[in-house]
């Protein structure tokens, strides 16, 4: 976890400069401080945290000014002789090593105040690159939603052309399909939508089929409410799902006063189960997923196999039909 730093102040801003005479002002008081307390060793050592800190926090100048006052005041205050500039063969070993000390620190602080303002400047630079790519890329998807809506919308319209019944639903199931992919699509890159949860996004799909095909005698139960999808996943399982609950109410309610339909989807080890099972009229006799002549089951067999997923149905009071696949 990155914990936050301190900010350094703009160079040569007023507020730099007040920084570095500050810390200076500081220095000067405690090294008074420690000369009345006892006799010190070195008369500059007290100046050099000042001098680091105003080159961290104030810049180059500021730090230098700093640096200047400070051999200055710790020459003329504390050196020998006192209150003096002069410069003897006893001061000029500690002046000169001041000297060095200084600007080596003031160097070193200085190239690192300089790195971490440019790496400020790189973050800022990525950060607003990642949102601008964000918003093209929620731009790009809201478009390819929309131009799938178009689709589906011209299929219908075609539809109303044609007086073929097998073309007619062949135009329909796929202005429908068209229409749940731009839904799906939506509602997946919704900027204001949230967090999306399976469970209650099949349950919409789920009462958009069941008002699409009028079977008002149908219900569906949903249970999924915990699932997590990857989005790599989320639009297959959807599109799987609504064919599957297409098949039971075009086969398995016929001649039937009503029904039920229940999704379920589950964790199971490393693996993912979807069930939907129904109690209608169950599969016919010898029937075979592989062999089905249904072009909903081929698509479900489609985008099984499409997330490494494996279909199979079966009778159980019903048609049962399940989805196994791997996260």
């Amino acid at each position: 976890m990155d914990l936050p730093r301190p900010r350094p102040l703009r160079s040569n801003s007023a507020g730099a400069w007040a920084f570095a005479l500050g810390a200076f002002l500081i220095s000067l008081a405690v090294r008074a401080a420690l000369t009345q307390v006892a006799e010190t060793g070195s008369p500059y050592l007290a100046f050099i945290p000042a001098i680091i800190l105003a080159t961290y926090f104030s810049g180059l100048q500021p730090a230098i000014a700093c640096g200047v006052l400070s051999l200055l005041a710790a020459r003329y205050f504390f050196g020998v002789p006192a209150y003096s500039f002069s410069i003897t063969e006893n001061n000029v070993l500690g002046l000169g090593l001041f000297v060095a000390v200084v600007a080596i620190d003031i160097a070193i602080v200085h190239i690192m105040r300089v790195a971490l303002e440019r790496l400020d400047e790189e973050r800022l630079r990525s950060a607003a690159l990642a949102e601008q790519r964000e918003v093209l890329f929620r731009e790009l998807q809201h478009r390819v939603a929309n131009n799938l809506a178009v689709v589906s919308a011209l299929l219908n319209l075609q539809r109303a052309t044609i007086s073929d019944a097998k073309a007619k639903q062949a135009l329909s199931d796929a202005a429908t399909r068209l229409a749940l992919i731009a839904k799906i699509q939506r509602r997946l890159h919704d900027p204001a939508g949230g967090e999306l949860h399976f469970g209650s996004f099949v349950e919409e799909l789920a009462h958009d089929v069941l008002a699409a095909s009028g079977a008002s005698n149908i219900v569906c139960l949903v249970s999924a409410a915990d699932a997590v999808i990857p989005e790599d996943k989320l639009i297959p399982l959807a599109l799987i799902v609504t064919e599957l609950i297409s098949n039971a109410l075009e086969h398995g309610f016929v001649g039937l006063q009503g029904g039920s339909i229940r999704v379920d989807f589950r964790a199971e080890g490393n693996e993912r189960v979807l069930t939907v099972a129904d109690d209608g009229k169950g599969l016919p006799a010898g029937f075979s997923v592989e062999a089905a002549p249904s072009t909903g089951l081929r698509i479900v067999r489609s985008l099984a196999n499409q997330i490494n997923g494996h279909l199979t149905m079966e009778n159980d009071n019903g048609a049962t039909c399940r989805v196994v696949f791997q996260t």
